[in-house]
């Protein structure tokens, strides 16, 4: 007797939906990572070159009448309180510290009327004209140095090679006033002026040469002392100890570190100017982030100046 066995029904074929494997899902694209750092960089490039540019120009010159407003104010004050330095110390006794007001400096010829502050540093140079420390000052027996930019800031020594011999620089410190008149121009290489006997004056004005915002050497105008001179007060700060940042086409080294601050600050807000972009909108971005990275950028730029040649 045979037996016969049916053979098993085929089993239903499986649900795809449930036994297929899953499909990862590919991970969402990075938004923009490449366009939002380069947004970044040239938010950043943007703000210190408009910086750089407005600061040896408009911005520059405006900085420079606005710092000689304050001077001057600040220096007809201890000229009528008899209290404006007449040396390398205050009527205190107390060091004169950089860019204090020490003079005022007229060359009638060529229209100038400028604030002389105390040293020579790119800094205190954009402020306007600036008295060399190691020398006396102006009106006193011996060499007084001035030092002054020849386009930027204000170029208040722009057109000293158009001095003619002879022409009046008139200077007012504490002890009065002091005439010179100019007895020659000279550059790198030419003959030095004969050296001063005892109780003689002499007025050194110094500044740049070369192309435009590019110098390329050290320009001097001399000028003799036709008034009486005046006493010398003690001088503790002998003639040669000064910093390099104070001598002829020198820069301050020493503001790199305000270059990195405000460098990191201007970093900060550009970022946040790229990230406002995207979540918030251009115009209102933009509304706000321009004003903050100009400011910026001029602050960053100016601190980039100070590295600068001071005769700039």
């Amino acid at each position: 007797m045979s037996v016969t066995v049916s053979a098993p029904p085929p089993a239903a074929p499986p649900d795809e939906k449930q036994t297929s494997p899953a499909v990862p899902r590919e991970p969402a694209p990075p938004a923009r990572a490449g366009f939002a750092l380069a947004g970044t960089v040239l938010c950043v490039l943007a703000a210190v070159l408009f910086g750089f540019a407005a600061n040896l120009t408009v911005a520059g010159h405006l900085q420079h009448a606005r710092d000689q407003q304050v001077a001057h104010d600040t220096l007809r004050e201890q000229l009528a309180l008899g209290t404006a330095p007449v040396g390398q110390q205050t009527f205190d006794g107390k060091a004169v510290g950089l860019g204090a007001p020490l003079a005022l400096l007229r060359i009638p010829v060529l229209g100038v009327e400028e604030v002389v502050a105390e040293g020579t540093t790119s800094t205190v140079l954009m402020s306007g004209p600036g008295h060399r420390r190691d020398t006396p000052l102006p009106g006193q027996a011996g060499t007084s140095i001035l030092m002054g930019r020849q386009w930027a800031y204000g170029s208040p020594f722009g057109h000293l090679h158009d001095l003619p011999p002879g022409a009046a620089i008139e200077v007012m410190t504490g002890q009065g006033k002091a005439v010179y008149r100019v007895t020659g121009i000279r550059r790198a290489g030419e003959k030095l002026p004969p050296a001063l006997a005892a109780g003689e004056g002499r007025l050194t004005l110094m500044t740049a040469t070369g192309a435009p915002y590019t110098p390329s050497g050290v320009l001097r105008v001399d000028a003799e002392l036709v008034t009486p001179v005046q006493p010398n007060p003690p001088r503790p700060l002998r003639t040669g100890w000064i910093s390099g940042a104070e001598k002829p086409l020198a820069g301050e080294e020493g503001a790199w570190l305000q270059v990195f601050l405000w460098t990191q600050g201007l970093l900060l807000a550009a970022l946040l100017t790229v990230w406002a972009h995207r979540v918030w909108g251009r115009w209102q971005t933009w509304i706000c982030a321009v004003p903050l990275l100009a400011a910026l950028g001029l602050a960053d730029a100016g601190a980039v100046t100070a590295l600068l040649p001071n005769l700039l």
